[in-house]
């Protein structure tokens, strides 16, 4: 009871000393599609999964995360946005005994079709254009000792709209450490775990194209002087979401079929304010046959302003015939100005 209490204080005061910040330089990054959150697992628990997440999900929460993989794994996840906006996420990655877990990624936005507007023409000029914006990640990851995992990602992310386009490169990095702390087995797979990651460290977007060319006349009241001169207009450089992400894993339970996990995740990003993460799962497990598990969480705790709130969700593991296994997994998220979010993972173990 008193190294639970003591779990309890650590988190209190891991979350507390966040709540004085006021957000600053909010709207000021671009792709901000990459803070959306990937994984039906983790958005279940309000995104909370850097020092918990053990799969190719990883890709996205943590890269040291895969190193904890024992087989091969390929994921696939589809959540509709607000608005209309479609995003996704594919990764696979393969476990090389020995020298680590290599996996490749793609997280995608669709924002559909939206119509051509002027100011002779603000019902639409009859023409559609289409945006989008996608992010692609080789990554690494292994195990330093049994206790202590390291990973990194390579993405290059590129954005569109119309005729124009914007890229830029960026890195992800991240480790976790496996403590004896509260182990209730006494194992240090079963105790605190503690995982950190900086994500979308990289160079500054900045848009380019032929919808930013346009003629000019540079002496307007001269006759007989060029009156198209091509021109184009300069666009500003952006910064990607630079996130920080540091977090707390327990298991609180830890039975033969039975398991109850908590997440804490504390995160400072370069565009708002910092805030919390937390989240809940239980897991039933039935040897030789699968796993299932409940989740639930809520994301942005003490953030002003938040558009996030409480997130459910559950998830089941079947064990098929030559060690393949196939997982399925749901989470709702709601969002009370916009809506509620649903998102739904399928993936395979082999």
């Amino acid at each position: 009871m008193k190294k639970f209490y003591l779990l309890f204080v650590m988190l209190f005061g891991f979350i507390t000393a966040l709540q004085a910040q006021r957000p600053y330089r909010v709207g000021t990054t671009t792709a901000n599609f990459l803070e959306i959150g990937y994984g039906s697992a983790g958005v279940a628990m309000g995104d909370a999964q850097v020092s918990m997440v053990h799969d190719i999900t990883g890709i996205y929460w943590n890269p040291a995360g895969m190193a904890f993989m024992k087989q091969n794994e390929a994921r696939f996840m589809y959540q509709p946005w607000i608005a209309g906006i479609n995003t996704s996420f594919a990764a696979a990655g393969v476990v090389l005994p020995g020298i680590g877990t290599l996996a490749a990624g793609l997280v995608s936005i669709n924002y559909g079709d939206m119509a051509v507007t002027s100011l002779d023409a603000q019902e639409g000029t009859g023409e559609l254009f289409q945006a989008g914006e996608y992010a692609f990640s080789l990554s690494f990851a292994r195990l330093i000792t049994n206790w202590f995992a390291f990973g990194a990602s390579a993405k290059y992310i590129s954005s569109s709209i119309w005729h124009m386009t914007a890229s830029a490169l960026a890195v992800d990095l991240g480790v976790i450490v496996n403590t004896d702390f509260f182990s209730p087995t006494g194992d240090r797979k079963d105790g605190l775990r503690i995982g950190m990651s900086i994500s979308n460290y990289g160079t500054r977007m900045k848009y380019d194209g032929l919808d930013l060319v346009h003629p000019i006349d540079p002496l307007p009241d001269e006759h007989g002087n060029y009156a198209d001169v091509p021109g184009q207009y300069r666009m500003n450089e952006w910064e990607l979401p630079l996130i920080f992400r540091i977090g707390l894993a327990q298991k609180i339970v830890k039975l033969d079929q039975h398991q109850v996990t908590l997440e804490v995740d504390a995160l400072h990003p370069n565009n708002n304010a910092e805030s919390v993460n937390a989240g809940l799962e239980y897991a039933f497990t039935l040897p030789s046959t699968g796993s299932f598990f409940l989740r639930g969480g809520y994301k942005a705790l003490w953030l002003p302003d938040s558009q996030y709130g409480l997130t459910l969700g559950l998830g089941f593991e079947k064990y098929l015939m030559q060690n393949v296994t196939i997982r399925m997994d749901y989470a709702y998220r709601s969002m009370p100005t916009f809506g509620n979010i649903h998102s739904y993972s399928l993936g395979f173990t082999f």
